[in-house]
């Protein structure tokens, strides 16, 4: 099984199915089955952005099973699909438009309910 280790709090934002998109400066062939491993580094800044959700924030711990079925480069046509989908959650990539880098898309999102944090 793969693994992916995100900082919190976009690793929360994908189990509240709030975040469908990892950004990344590489690209993946791989589809499939991924772990989602919430790193034990937090990004103090975005946490004071997102609050407003209240959700959990676990470190270091497997917090989610999801499928990565798509890995998309970020380009102005990308950048205008994550406006649309979601202004606020998407917006350092959307105004960032000298990022260079691809999403993975993830859906079928299974929180990990045995607390193994």
């Amino acid at each position: 099984m793969k693994v992916i280790t995100i900082k919190q709090p976009f690793a929360s934002l994908i189990v509240a199915g709030l975040k469908e998109y990892e950004f990344r400066t590489w690209k993946t062939k791989y589809r499939g089955e991924l772990l989602i491993h919430a790193s034990k580094t937090v990004d103090k800044k975005a946490m004071k952005k997102y609050e407003k959700y209240h959700l959990e924030y676990p470190t270091g711990c497997i917090i989610a099973k999801v499928n990565l079925v798509d890995c998309i480069k970020i380009d102005e046509k990308a950048r205008k699909m994550l406006n649309e989908k979601n202004p606020f959650v998407y917006s350092n990539i959307i105004k960032n438009t000298e990022w260079k880098g691809y999403g993975f898309q993830l859906e079928n999102i299974k929180k990990n309910k045995a607390n193994l944090c």
